[in-house]
């Protein structure tokens, strides 16, 4: 009997336990099942609004200024050539790289001695030539004497011949009388024809001693200016460059020994696209002379001088586009040729445009503009330059209104934005200002209150601004990030 009761006293505690057991996993489930189900109590979504940089848009007349890279080079440039072979004996002290020369001046001699003996030559024939024309002037004086002895033989003849003839008229005389004297006549006639040859002898003779004597001084001529050919001398006064030349080295004709540079008279030479040279041209199809600025910036410093646009070149050049132009620089202090500039040329102005930054102008031709409501608005607009970071475009309805200044991926049309204009510094913004319902400015204050990680300076702060009847946005925007609801 006892054994019965202590069976059943144990069969009931462990039928006890299972139900207990029983009735907990199902209160376990029934909880979980409600936390399933339980709507979260989440604050409705809010707008996002962006913050942008804005610009006001002002049409005007603006005046585009081209911009390109060109290269500064000399107008006047002159090769130094030897003219003639042989061995430098004789340097200038100036004939050197960056030589400063003056027009004129000696900067080389070659060894004379071989030129010198040729003027001497040909000073020679020259005196031979001008005896030789001497001896025939003399020699025509007397060849024209002798003619005039021997017409003057032909006229005693012919009077002789007279005489005889008329004494044989008046039978005085006889016929060999008169045949003596016509033989006579006959033979001065003779004598006056081989003077009159003897004449023109002597005037061949003198004619070709005049052409000795012009050989003779051509031949003087060309051997003194082969001895000025042994000396190298400037041109013109300007720097010396590219001097591969020391005394005693034995040059050859037409040798380059150096460059000589005018470094006063300088041009650059820059190369544009042809639609921004057609724009450079007047109504006749000229260029003009536009005024351009050229800077040189090394290392931070800068040289900068003013010229004016002189040429284009006549051919646009085997592998090349564009054209290529040329300025005739106004002053070259500084400026070295071969130098890399940068030049700046005006042109003609552009009415009603809007200068705008470059980062407002997107990829689909168009800015973005503010509405009414704060959101933004695709406004195609067509771009006429660009203008380093700046862009001058035409558009129509965005007279006196705003356009974003830098666009983003982010942005697009019908955005909310909050526009952080130029000249408006944080502290001097107007902060937007909510009035909080009594559920969210409790949740905010118990937040606020609960943060073991907020100072308690910052707390007492945060707590005096929510218990006031307009609350900062921004402040409650944060807050309600770090809840997370």
């Amino acid at each position: 009997m006892r054994f019965l009761r202590k069976s059943l006293t144990g069969l009931f505690l462990f039928a006890l336990t299972l139900g207990l057991l029983a009735w907990a996993a199902l209160m376990v489930r029934d909880a979980v099942v409600a936390r399933m189900n339980e709507e979260p109590n989440r604050r409705p979504a809010q707008e996002r609004v962006f913050a942008v940089n804005v610009v006001d848009v002002s049409f005007g007349t603006e005046r585009p200024v081209l911009s390109a890279f060109g290269e500064v080079q000399s107008v006047r440039t002159l090769e130094l050539r030897a003219a003639a072979s042989g061995t430098l004996v004789d340097l200038d002290p100036e004939f050197v790289e960056g030589g400063q020369v003056d027009a004129g001046q000696l900067l080389a001699r070659i060894d004379p001695a071989n030129a010198e003996a040729a003027v001497e030559r040909a000073g020679s024939d020259l005196l031979d030539a001008q005896a030789e024309l001497r001896e025939a002037e003399r020699a025509i004086g007397i060849a024209r004497d002798e003619l005039v002895a021997a017409e003057e033989q032909v006229r005693l003849r012919e009077q002789a011949l007279q005489r005889a003839r008329d004494l044989l008229e008046r039978r005085v005389g006889t016929e060999a009388a008169v045949e003596t004297a016509e033989l006579a006549l006959s033979s001065a006639r003779q004598s006056v024809l081989n003077q009159r040859q003897a004449v023109a002898t002597a005037e061949a003779r003198i004619d070709q001693g005049k052409t000795a004597q012009r050989r003779a001084e051509i031949a003087e001529a060309e051997a003194e200016r082969g001895l000025r050919d042994t000396e190298i001398r400037a041109q013109f006064a300007g720097t010396l460059t590219e001097v591969t030349v020391v005394a005693g080295r034995l040059v050859s004709a037409n040798e380059q020994l150096a460059q000589l540079v005018d470094p006063e008279a300088l041009e650059v030479a820059f190369r544009v696209s042809t639609p921004q040279y057609v724009r450079l041209l007047d109504q006749t199809g000229r260029l003009k002379t536009s005024p351009v600025a050229v800077r040189l910036d090394v290392f931070g410093t800068e040289i900068a001088t003013t010229g004016r646009l002189s040429r284009a070149s006549a051919s646009v050049g085997e592998g090349q586009t564009g054209r290529l132009l040329f300025a005739t620089l106004d002053g070259a202090r500084g400026f070295k040729p071969g130098d890399f500039v940068t030049v700046e040329v005006e042109e003609p102005e552009l009415p009603s445009v809007a200068r705008l930054p470059a980062t407002a102008y997107g990829a689909d031709g168009a800015v973005l503009a503010l509405d009414t409501e704060g959101r933004l608005e695709v406004v195609p607009v067509t771009l006429m330059r660009r203008q380093g970071d700046d862009i001058l475009i035409r558009a129509e309805g965005l007279e006196g209104r705003e356009v974003v200044a830098q666009r983003t991926p982010l942005l697009g049309a019908g955005i909310k934005v909050q526009p952080l204009r130029p000249g408006v510094t944080e502290e001097a913004r107007v902060p937007e200002m909510l009035e909080l319902t009594a559920e969210r400015r409790a949740r905010l204050m118990a937040f606020v209150e609960g943060n073991k990680r907020m100072p308690a300076e910052a707390k007492t702060r945060i707590l005096a601004q929510l218990q006031q009847d307009q609350v900062p946005a921004d402040m409650v925007q944060r807050i309600e990030e770090r809840m997370g609801g």
